[in-house]
């Protein structure tokens, strides 16, 4: 593991972008994206998912000069089409809408099909967050997790993310369905260590902690059991009917992650003048208990704060990969 700076990392990821024929314009947000998912500490889906992104423009799943486009607008709620664009740009280009939407008319819905991956989900929760917006935003995905009370990968691992902003730290909750996602069980694999906690079950059918086998039997354990089930069911039922696009069966009859459904709610919170001092009263009680408790995002903070400074570790592999796409 080694560190390299911001600067060093953004420009690496720019520059294979624009071998790969990105504009400037959209080269740039692409690989600020991914910059700011390792600078995050979200390396799972920063440099580590990079060569994944760049397959699936090879492969053509990804059209790069794709650009969204209105399907129906209702007041607050708007549909969109994603033209199979670069995910990252889409969700930052569809939150950016929700955004707008939502200092016109105090909230907005916008929904989007037919997109590709958004990398993390929890980026354009901060989006929001520092427009001043709450954010709710999540995705279906390709099946890759039992429902409960099944062993075949059936319901995705859809992601949600919730962003509420404050001024002494925004508040960002992002989660996928799984206890521990697709991208952190490879984190793992790629350090060589278990995962502190049961994540899933092993080809045998045995719980297990080994990231490896989890992801190799496609049996990660639901957050929450039956609950976390129940959730990742209700969020594809929620982001097909919004945008009228695929849900997770018609994703995974392709076999390939693409084309996928989502949504982005904004509220703003310049309607609400008390905000901060109602969220700085319950993050103060709970953490009364224990030193050991964080808020969704403070863990983020420290991290950036951290990564800036001292420069973002990179996994060797990874970084050797990169410097040959």
């Amino acid at each position: 593991m080694r560190r390299v700076s911001y600067e060093t990392l953004f420009n690496e990821l720019k520059s294979v972008l624009l071998k790969l024929g990105f504009s400037e314009t959209k080269a740039k947000a692409c690989a600020e994206i991914f910059a700011n998912n390792s600078r995050d500490g979200v390396y799972s889906h920063g440099l580590n998912r990079f060569p994944v992104f760049v397959d699936y423009i090879k492969k053509g799943y990804i059209n790069i000069e794709a650009e969204p486009t209105l399907i129906k607008s209702f007041g607050v709620i708007e549909q969109w089409d994603g033209n199979l664009g670069p995910g990252v740009l889409n969700a930052k280009f569809c939150m950016q809408r929700a955004i707008t939407l939502a200092k016109q008319h105090g909230m907005a819905c916008v929904a989007l099909k037919n997109t590709n991956h958004w990398m993390r989900g929890g980026a354009y929760g901060w989006q929001a967050a520092e427009a001043n917006c709450i954010g709710i935003n999540f995705t279906n995905t390709i099946g890759i997790m039992p429902p409960w009370g099944s062993s075949e990968a059936l319901i995705g691992n859809n992601p949600l993310i919730i962003a509420v902003p404050n001024k002494n730290g925004h508040i960002i909750l992002d989660m996928a369905m799984s206890q521990f996602s697709y991208g952190k069980l490879e984190e793992y694999e790629l350090k060589d260590k278990k995962l502190p906690f049961i994540g899933g079950y092993n080809q045998k059918g045995e719980l297990t902690k080994d990231p490896k086998s989890i992801r190799l039997s496609k049996r990660p354990l639901p957050m929450g059991m039956w609950k976390g089930s129940g959730l990742a069911m209700m969020l594809d039922i929620l982001v097909s009917i919004l945008s009228g696009g695929q849900t997770t069966a018609a994703i995974s009859e392709s076999k390939q992650e693409k084309g996928i459904s989502q949504v982005y709610i904004c509220l703003d919170m310049d309607l609400y003048s008390n905000a901060s001092q109602i969220a700085d009263e319950i993050l103060a009680y709970t953490k009364q208990g224990s030193t050991e408790v964080r808020y969704p995002g403070e863990q983020t903070l420290k991290i950036r704060k951290e990564n800036l400074k001292e420069g973002i570790p990179v996994d060797k592999t990874m970084w050797e990969s990169l410097k040959t796409l």
